[in-house]
């Protein structure tokens, strides 16, 4: 099976690997004491009553959650122009605006490679391609400094003769020979997507082929004439969060209504839909069908379809499928797994035959489940691909990345026993892992830091060797810069590492304009990358980057982003906040100096942190962002998030979400800084209505600030480089304004 998925073909190019080592600077620890604990006193728009309805009678501005309602347009309207006037106005804008469109466009970057038949198929975009063309070649031409490319499908002749604002969101092709494929395209950049069946020798799509209706769909190729799919079959078919929770078995021919039902969930299930996983040899041959039928945003019943039943496998609740070898499967836990004879402990990689697991009661015979690696302290298993006989795993340490193979070893031991080689990549660099190949025996790699652009290779797994492909130029001076790694000590003690991207020659009075980038959730980890446009729009021009590696991320493993959950989600703003004061302790930055950028799950964080922490910041980009936690589970597809916050329906959870939700805990009279408030009316994964109120009330308050909705791009920003380049351009002229005017 191949994929070919915008916002993942290459995961490997968004990582990125540190330029420097730790630094050595002497500095006073941070204590507890240095970071003032938020203000306990009850605002005065915080709802008396935490039900529902009580939340929704106090809130004044609900009329903004309607996406596309009058009042709500017409207040983006009138607040674009504001936003508009005062960073496309600015003098700084238009430069910013046209180095950021030729990084972003610019035709000597990496073609994102995925494996394409005996071939490699890449998507692109340009200033000529805005909306993209997705297209092959062969890996001797790949290699070669003149690749010859074939256009499979372009986008942009597509949307002119359907007169759609198509957006490309990947391809799904049948192996072996993956002539067929699955297209997903979405109006405008909204996660849902229509999809259509595309032959490739043709480049045409298949005449009364596979065609699905706007949806947020989960399907697999089953074989060349059927799918399994999860999707909205009609009503009382979707959970509260709109993701599908039954999966059917669609022949070619059938409509979606003809339909036979292999799996169904519950209505009342969390997290992002029931998903069918189909797992191949390399010969394309059928290994297992797995069914993840999610209970919330973590936790997940594993289901095996097999003889034209569903048998539930005997794993636990928090565990990530990795991939089928042969009749084994390949895991990490996310949880410990109590087995008979021990425990095997959370964020260890594990392999277990399929047939053992299918069984009612799991039992422990001759290495059956083994474990193929149990990372260490201040470790973490990053990414892991299954080839036919063998893994390939990145292992994080202290968020720096290794590269390394599993191999069986049977001579002289007592039970199978898996044995690691290391591959030998660039030091103190981030690795990332790009698309596979089973029949090759090869995975696309690429190391990379925040002032090292990165550089693909292909590993040749059963030789355990890496061959160069190509190198990325660079887009920005990094000649004047360092990176370094420092440690900060949150409220209850623990150490948070963050990556401090500075002038070399820079004075440490406090002076330095200064971005500080955190997330914490979801146990996203975010290692260091190589930012062109931020290298050139902030760091040529005397900025400072820091990246925060808060809990709530994976960098090391579950429990750091288990340790600050529901109830314990304070800890994670009092970890960047403990960030900011130690870069003020050594005279990195001050407060006058510091601003703070998070998107999506990091607007939690950036809004929350102006609300409890105005005197560390004198700046916030807030994008794209969760801000109502009140009411996030009403907004579509908010209660998929349950398991990462909590439920404001349940009395005590609403409780302690309420202590720290920022749109009810604004303030008048406070120090907030000028925030600028971005998101997106085709957002269809974060609501609009969180940034729009926040705004709102911000200025009903009297606070400055600025909000800007684009209207088109959706959750990623991934419809068109050229206006991707006006946003970061705006981002840019709005940190100058607050942080080195």
């Amino acid at each position: 099976m191949n994929r070919l998925i915008l916002s993942a073909a290459i995961p490997a190019l968004l990582l990125a690997a540190c330029a420097g080592g730790p630094a050595q600077m002497e500095v006073p620890a941070l204590t507890v004491a240095d970071v003032p604990r938020p203000l306990q006193t009850l605002p005065p728009l915080m709802p008396t009553d935490l039900s529902p309805a009580g939340v929704r009678a106090a809130d004044d501005h609900l009329a903004l959650e309607a996406v596309n309602g009058a009042e709500a347009m017409a207040f983006v309207a009138e607040s674009n122009r504001r936003a508009l006037t005062s960073l496309e106005g600015d003098r700084r804008y238009e430069t910013f605006r046209r180095q950021a469109e030729a990084i972003l466009t610019a035709t000597d970057r990496i073609p994102g490679p995925s494996f394409l038949g005996d071939g490699i198929g890449n998507f692109w975009q340009d200033a000529a391609n805005p909306k993209g063309l997705w297209r092959r070649t062969t890996l001797d031409s790949y290699r070669s400094a003149d690749t010859r490319w074939e256009t499979l499908l372009d986008i942009d002749a597509l949307s002119r003769a359907e007169g759609r604002d198509w957006v490309w969101k990947g391809a799904d092709c049948l192996a072996p020979d993956e002539t067929r494929c699955l297209i997903s395209l979405s109006d405008g950049g909204k996660d849902a997507v229509v999809v259509r069946e595309f032959d490739i020798p043709s480049k045409s799509f298949v005449d009364g082929g596979f065609v699905l209706p706007e949806g947020k769909h989960r399907l697999e190729w089953l074989d060349r004439d059927t799918l399994l799919v999860a999707t909205d079959f009609g009503p009382n078919t979707l959970t509260e969060s709109g993701y599908p929770f039954i999966v059917k078995s669609l022949k070619r021919g059938q409509t979606l209504a003809q339909a036979t039902e292999v799996y169904r969930g519950d209505i009342g299930d969390g997290g992002y839909g029931v998903s069918p996983t189909v797992y191949r040899d390399k010969d394309g041959v059928v290994l297992a069908v797995l069914i993840s039928r999610p209970l919330d945003t973590f936790r997940s019943e594993t289901w095996r379809w097999v003889d034209g039943r569903a048998v539930k496998l005997n794993l636990p609740e928090r565990v990530s499928i990795n991939g089928a070898m042969g009749r084994q499967l390949v895991f990490s836990l996310d949880q410990d797994w109590e087995i008979p004879g021990g425990a095997i402990p959370a964020g260890t990689l594990v392999v277990a035959t399929l047939d053992r697991l299918s069984q009612a009661e799991l039992t422990s015979t001759n290495g059956d489940p083994a474990v193929v690696f149990a990372p260490g302290d201040r470790q973490s298993i990053d990414s892991v691909r299954v080839m036919s006989d063998s893994i390939l795993a990145v292992v994080s340490d202290n968020v720096v990345g290794t590269l390394k193979r599993f191999e069986v070893v049977t001579e002289g031991v007592r039970h199978a026993a898996w044995r690691a080689t290391n591959i030998a990549v660039a030091a103190n660099s981030a690795v990332g892992l790009g698309d596979s190949s089973k029949s090759r025996g090869e995975v696309f790699v690429s190391t990379q830091g925040f002032l090292t652009p990165p550089t693909l290779s292909l590993a040749n797994v059963p030789a355990a060797t890496l061959t160069e492909l190509r190198a990325a130029p660079t887009k920005f001076d990094a000649s004047t810069h360092i990176t370094e790694q420092f440690e900060a000590t949150s409220s209850n003690g623990t150490k948070i590492p963050y990556f401090v991207t500075r002038p070399r020659d820079m004075a440490m009075d406090g002076s330095a304009p200064t971005i500080l980038f955190g997330y914490g959730g979801f146990q996203v980890s975010f290692p260091p990358a190589y930012k062109p446009e931020m290298g050139k729009l902030w760091l040529e021009n005397g900025g400072v980057f820091v990246q925060a590696n808060i809990r709530g991320g994976g960098e090391f493993g579950p429990d750091w982003h288990q340790s600050v959950l529901k109830e314990n989600r304070q800890l994670a703003f009092d970890d960047f906040a403990a960030v900011a004061a130690d870069l003020h302790r050594r005279g990195i930055t001050s407060p006058r100096r510091t601003g703070i950028y998070g998107r999506s799950n990091g607007g939690v964080l950036t809004s929350v942190s102006i609300t409890q922490h105005p005197e560390l910041f004198n700046a916030a980009v807030i994008e794209s962002p969760l801000i109502d936690m009140l009411r996030y589970h009403e907004l579509p597809a908010g209660a998929s998030w349950i398991g990462e916050y909590g439920d404001p329906r349940i009395p005590d959870e609403a409780a302690y979400i309420a202590r720290y939700s920022a749109y009810q805990q604004l303030r008048p009279g406070a120090e907030y800084p000028r925030v600028y408030i971005t998101t997106n009316t085709r957002d269809d994964r974060v609501h609009p209505g969180h940034a729009r109120k926040f705004a709102a009330r911000l200025g009903e308050m009297g606070y400055d600030h600025l909000y800007y909705e684009e209207t088109s791009g959706g959750h990623s920003n991934d419809a068109d480089p050229v206006a991707n380049a006006r946003r970061w351009a705006r981002h840019y002229v709005y940190l100058s304004q607050q942080l080195m005017d």
